[in-house]
């Protein structure tokens, strides 16, 4: 049996279409009073009914309008987890603007780079967060957006469901961060997720504690829950994760979704009683076996993970009602096509490690990576588009995730997935993190190492024998080094090109 999987057709896209009504209209016209937003903080919350809501994204719309943007027109977003981002980010959308979400975290030297690709007509920035170098375009503040809630509101731009929607980042572990153009037809491909894994439903409250500029939490932590008319809560400025716990507690969180950091150092500590919430959602990396049983254990709860990047978002996943065997991801959701491919781009046999890809014709897809042709081309080939995943499909269509193609370890001979490893070593006590990737000791000569996290620095001795007990000779690390934290990006991925360079340190 080949390793090729179709769960059936995908949801039909409409013309013309917007994704901004698409997310709020309905909500907004059934549900106006009920709460669609809270910016949660320690002492406060900011809160925003689904009527109000929709009246300041609309009101946006025409502030941009009187402001001499046009359908097209690129707008360059830096703020931080406040309601300005999705009411900036809805009102773009709504009047046919192409919205670019950045991390506010980003300094003046990364962001410049990004801002000269994209040729912002407009910056939109909250005080305090970094700009960049030179003079692109208008900058307005996050004041101004919230002085467009009073105006008039516009009419929805309504058009191909083809065209470009909004512009996110890729999170540039392996390389320079690359601009992925959405559709506005891209949260079409958000409902397979409702059920496939996030178990979404209207009475649900769902707090994410990621940052809005982020794929996962702009999808899991807004737009999905406003789709089926939950309520969404989000973590303000300032929380840190051991104060999540509490906020889950005191707004009666029914759904969590993180990172598995995020999960980890929550773990550190001792959890309250939370009884109103039903599971949890991880995505951004793979989820340690350890963290998913210390939470169930520690809350009664499942963690439901998903496997996804920003060209495509979530596509393979677990759920509430189906949960993946040991190890595995998860299942290909309804409405999708997936393959593990060989070298030569066809579907592999089930249980052999093959790239993932995904059906071309997918509603999820990214339009492609901005001015970049042959970049995106390169990940396209006949009717799929290559991932650079590595995975395994096993007889029951469960799917295995082994980690980037590029972070793949060629030990003595033998292809190695830092994820298995990873997986082992964070079963040694005391450990708190490990991370492992290959590094070169000498010219020609690499060696698999182990970067860590720990109250302090634990003995190599005893490492070693704990990877000698769990891994066969080739896939045990050579090199273990103590760090003070990981390396990871603004959205909390692992960066495995900073720990190959601190390898040659």
């Amino acid at each position: 049996m080949l390793a090729l999987i179709d769960t059936g057709p995908a949801p039909t896209v409409p013309a013309p279409f917007n994704m901004a009504q698409h997310v709020l209209a309905k909500p907004a016209a059934r549900l106006p009073d009920k709460l669609a937003l809270q910016i949660i903080k320690l002492n406060d919350a900011d809160a925003w009914s689904y009527a109000r809501l929709l009246a300041a994204v609309l009101g946006c719309a025409t502030g941009l309008r009187a402001a001499g943007l046009q359908p097209g027109d690129r707008i360059l977003m830096r703020l931080a987890n406040q309601v300005e981002f999705p009411i900036l980010f809805l009102g773009a959308l709504a009047a046919g603007m192409v919205p670019v979400a950045t991390s506010a975290q980003l300094t003046s030297a990364e962001i410049s780079p990004m801002a000269a690709r994209i040729a912002p007509r407009l910056i939109v920035a909250s005080s305090g967060v970094a700009l960049p170098d030179g003079q692109f375009c208008p900058i307005i503040t996050d004041a101004d957006i919230r002085a467009m809630e009073r105006l008039p509101p516009a009419p929805f731009h309504l058009g191909d469901p083809d065209r470009p929607g909004y512009i996110i980042f890729t999170s540039g572990t392996s390389g320079s961060p690359m601009a992925v153009v959405h559709a506005h037809r891209a949260i079409l491909a958000r409902s397979m997720m409702h059920a496939g894994w996030e178990g979404l439903g209207e009475s649900d409250r769902l707090l994410h504690a990621g940052a809005f500029n982020w794929t996962y939490t702009l999808g899991t932590g807004l737009m999905d829950p406003w789709c089926v008319g939950a309520t969404a809560l989000i973590p303000g400025t300032g929380v840190e994760a051991a104060d999540l716990p509490a906020l889950i507690q005191r707004h009666e969180a029914t759904i969590f979704a993180a990172a598995p950091g995020v999960y980890r150092q929550m773990l550190r500590a001792t959890l309250p009683a939370l009884p109103r919430l039903r599971h949890g959602l991880s995505a951004g990396e793979k989820l340690g076996d350890d963290t998913r049983a210390a939470w169930v254990k520690a809350t009664g709860t499942p963690i439901c993970e998903a496997l996804g990047m920003s060209e495509i978002s979530t596509f393979v996943s677990e759920s509430p009602t189906r949960a993946a065997p040991a190890g595995a991801t998860g299942f290909a959701q309804t409405g999708r096509r997936i393959a593990a491919l060989g070298p030569d781009l066809s579907p592999v046999p089930r249980g052999t490690p093959g790239q993932m890809a995904i059906d071309r014709r997918d509603p999820g897809l990214m339009l492609g990576y901005l001015d970049a042709p042959e970049a995106t081309a390169a990940r396209l080939s006949g009717g799929w588009f290559l991932t650079g995943d590595s995975i395994v499909i096993d007889d029951q269509g469960a799917v295995t995730y082994l980690g980037r193609d590029d972070d793949q370890m060629n030990a003595g001979g033998y292809r190695v997935s830092p994820v298995e490893v990873e997986a082992a070593m964070a079963r040694f006590p005391g450990l708190l993190e490990a991370a492992v990737t290959e590094i070169e000791v000498k010219p020609g000569v690499t060696v698999i190492a182990c970067f860590y996290t720990a109250a302090a620095p634990l003995d190599d001795t005893a490492l070693n024998a704990h990877a000698a007990t769990h891994l066969a000779r080739y896939k045990q690390p050579r090199l273990f080094r103590h760090l003070p934290a990981l390396p990871r990006g603004a959205n909390a991925k692992l960066n495995r090109r900073a720990l190959r360079a601190m390898g040659t340190l």
